[in-house]
């Protein structure tokens, strides 16, 4: 029986290896365990939400995972990255939006003031097991 789960699981790192290597050990790491939970024995597959931002290399990430997936129960699974874009909130204006580059100021009155809100996710957010 096929199984799915939709959750926001942050993902975390150790910071001395290469950054692709070590995210997608820790979610294979956090995929394992949450399908040893369901005593599955397999993992078809992996849905991660990365922010535009978050400064991970999706071509690094997804060699990372044929290579580490490899004779694991997560052998053959899909692994999909979800793309989460960049928004800012202004300082002066309030409005919410996406910013052309990194220095581009709101897009609603020009300021410069802007805090970024969304775009650096990190998250494991389902799998489907059995």
């Amino acid at each position: 029986m096929l199984r799915s789960e939709s959750v926001a699981w942050p993902v975390t790192v150790e910071p001395r290896r290469m950054h692709e290597l070590s995210i997608m050990e820790s979610v294979l790491e956090m995929a394992r365990a949450r399908a040893a939970e369901e005593k599955a024995a397999r993992i078809h597959k992996i849905v991660l939400r990365i922010g535009d931002v978050s400064g991970v290399s999706l071509d690094a990430l997804t060699f990372a995972f044929e290579v580490l997936a490899r004779d694991t129960q997560a052998a053959g699974a899909e692994l999909v990255v979800e793309r989460v874009p960049a928004r800012c909130r202004c300082g002066e204006c309030d409005a919410v939006y996406e910013p052309a580059d990194p220095l581009a100021g709101c897009s609603a009155c020009g300021a410069l003031r802007g805090s970024l809100i969304q775009g650096r996710e990190l998250e494991l957010s389902s799998l489907e097991v059995s």
